[in-house]
């Protein structure tokens, strides 16, 4: 359970309120509490055997509670971070445990593919298969049909672009012998329920983790646009084009026994800070669910929204929203998405009394950073000033999270156990 004193920064030492806003959101989307709830209300059709396969950050959590509830014979979770005492009672109860390579799949990412295909291969039409899915899936497993270091050298250019995380998985189905429903394809027609917390906008299947139980409703044509986009066709290995293959689509024979649902998302978490909000006596708006854009501009757009509301709502009033932006490198400084976004607010929220805008990764991990985001007030501009700092200048170099570090304003609370995307959230007081 995630408690307020998580989310204490020097901004938000006099704004208990906001804590347990915060609080509120993230315990709304915990990974062992989703399962639990959705198996108490759906129970598993029958099998004479059941097997589990957990792939995502939160994927230790997820399978441990379905151990809890269900008598498996032999298990495989992939993940990020393996909490040490989690990963030792699931290995007690026959579920490896295995860690891959995030957000550039590596060696580690490799030997888990290998690992899964092993895996899925000793199943038959009596089994079933429980997958626990979570968001960082994409890069934590990968059976790709290219060499890593081409994948690596794909991603990074990616990465550095701006690329959207769907266009991203888009590229990674068709270069995988395990995504868009490869999975699914290689367990020789087992049964598969698949249990999925959702990391992506519009809670699109075939994107979370790449879809590994999922109908992939993308061709070959919409890899190469992003690849066309992008400018990429220079910039990446040529075995890139020549291995992109077709994925099974929604009318293959291979998903007759297959399910996938959400059992967490974007959506829920944003309700709950929604409803712990009013509660708290503050106005509240969701302003949606699916944002993307570059990050800095977001966050300027949304540093605008609060003050303009400012002159239309009573205080204390909180706006609210969810989604997944992007950063193109320009520099090389520290940083990640959500604190970027923040970056990106600060001189537009420059001078106004009793602001605060807060964005936050739920996986507990923004970029490649220690942070999971940043508070943005009123004052923060200011303050830089006065350390000889300015945003514009930390924003050139994507070196969002040396500024809020010198300002003590950055998010810490450590990898979060579950992963439902970003939110973010402006209050006036």
């Amino acid at each position: 359970m995630f408690t307020p004193e998580k989310f204490n920064t020097f901004s938000l030492q006099s704004r208990p309120i906001v804590t347990r806003i915060l609080a509120s959101a993230m315990n709304a989307v915990d990974a062992s509490a989703a399962v639990k709830n959705h198996l108490h209300e759906n129970p598993l059709p029958p099998a004479k055997h059941v097997f589990a396969f957990g792939l995502g950050k939160a994927a230790c959590a997820m399978t441990s509670a379905l151990a809890d509830s269900t008598e498996l014979v032999e298990g495989l979770v992939i993940t990020k971070h393996a909490d040490p005492s989690i990963a030792s009672r699931l290995r007690s109860r026959r579920i490896a445990v295995m860690e891959g390579n995030h957000p550039v799949p590596g060696m580690g990412s490799v030997n888990a593919g290998n690992a899964a295909l092993k895996f899925v291969s000793q199943l038959t039409r009596d089994d079933l298969l429980v997958c626990l899915i979570s968001g960082g899936g994409s890069a934590l497993m990968t059976a790709p049909r290219i060499s890593l270091d081409d994948l690596q050298a794909l991603t990074s250019a990616l990465l550095a672009c701006g690329g959207r995380i769907d266009e991203i998985n888009t590229l990674r189905r068709h270069l995988d012998q395990l995504k868009g429903g490869g999975l699914a394809r290689a367990a020789n027609g087992a049964q598969i329920v698949s249990l999925i917390l959702s990391d992506v906008v519009n809670d699109s299947i075939e994107a979370i983790a790449s879809g590994p139980t999922a109908p992939d409703p993308t061709m070959n044509a919409d890899a190469l646009s992003i690849i066309e986009k992008y400018d990429l066709k220079d910039k990446i290995p040529a075995a890139v084009l020549s291995s992109l293959r077709e994925t099974p689509k929604p009318d293959n024979r291979i998903f007759e026994r297959v399910q996938n649902k959400i059992i967490a998302s974007n959506s829920i978490a944003l309700h709950a800070a929604q409803s712990e909000a009013q509660a708290e006596g503050f106005e509240t708006k969701i302003l949606r669910a699916d944002l993307q854009g570059e990050a800095s501009l977001v966050g300027r757009e949304m540093a605008l929204q609060l003050r303009e509301s400012i002159q239309k709502m009573k205080r204390p009033f909180c706006l609210l929203a969810g989604g997944e932006t992007t950063v193109t490198l320009r520099g090389k400084g520290k940083g990640g998405r959500n604190q970027e976004l923040a970056l990106g607010a600060v001189d537009a929220l420059a001078g106004l009394e009793d602001v605060l805008l807060i964005s936050l990764a739920t996986d507990g991990e923004d970029g490649p950073t220690d942070a999971a985001g940043a508070v943005v007030t009123g004052e923060s501009a200011q303050t830089a000033k006065r350390l000889g700092m300015f945003a514009a200048d930390y924003l050139s170099r994507n070196d969002a999270h040396t500024f809020f570090d010198a300002l003590g304003d950055l998010i810490r609370t450590g990898p979060s156990g579950t992963n439902v995307n970003d939110l973010m959230l402006c209050f006036a007081f």
